[in-house]
């Protein structure tokens, strides 16, 4: 069963999760990888997610907002050996529903090229 967490970007599990996101980014990316890193601080993320399986955090995600009316989906990530498992749907809906709890009327998603 999957439990998931609302917190902010101080969280431990939030940051070391993301910091994992980082180091798989910066493969991908390769040498867009500091082009993209400038999109993707997190200090000042109010609205994070982490999702835990058996106390485990295995996944995470967050939004901030864009403009008035719409959030960004920001910082997905789930552990490879947990992927498959609809964990990412979860982590999105979930993000969704607290945007809407907090009357943002869109949410948008902005991605590399080189994202699976």
């Amino acid at each position: 069963m999957i439990i998931l967490k609302r917190t902010t970007s101080d969280d431990r599990d939030f940051r070391d999760l993301v910091a994992l996101l980082d180091r798989d980014l910066a493969i991908r990316d390769g040498d867009e990888h500091a082009f993209y890193a400038q999109f993707n601080k997190i200090d000042m993320i109010k609205n994070a997610l982490v999702a835990y399986m058996e106390n485990k955090a295995v996944g995470c995600g967050a939004f901030k907002e864009y403009d008035a009316q719409t959030v960004e989906i920001k910082r997905m990530y789930v552990l490879p050996e947990y992927r498959g498992q609809k964990i990412a749907a979860d982590i999105l809906s979930e993000l969704e529903l607290w945007a809407a709890e907090m009357h943002y009327a869109a949410c948008i998603l902005e991605t590399g090229k080189k994202q699976p």
